[in-house]
């Protein structure tokens, strides 16, 4: 998960970052009131496209999107979980 310091999320250092909002997650435990975004650091434009692809085919997972950009997102607002590509399992690395 990212880190929680002042007004925003921590978020590691990628050279690319797959954004999505998790609906089946957002709005209840941690995130009771709040949007769960999901972030998925890669080093590589192809692992992200890789990762975008895969997350456009899960149901709860919208607004999939490829920045370059480090996200923020408030902790008012948001519940983020950070992940690197590297911890990922096989069902978001299928070619």
């Amino acid at each position: 998960m990212a880190r929680k310091t002042g007004k925003y999320w921590r978020i590691p250092t990628k050279n690319y970052y797959v954004t999505m909002t998790d609906e089946f997650m957002s709005g209840w435990g941690k995130a009771k009131g709040k949007i769960n975004k999901v972030v998925i650091g890669c080093d590589t434009k192809s692992e992200a496209e890789v990762i975008a692809k895969n997350a456009k085919k899960r149901q709860e997972m919208k607004n999939v999107r490829i920045a370059t950009s480090k996200p923020r997102y408030s902790r008012k607002d948001y519940v983020v979980s950070y992940y690197d590509f590297k911890e990922l399992g096989a069902v978001w690395k299928r070619q």
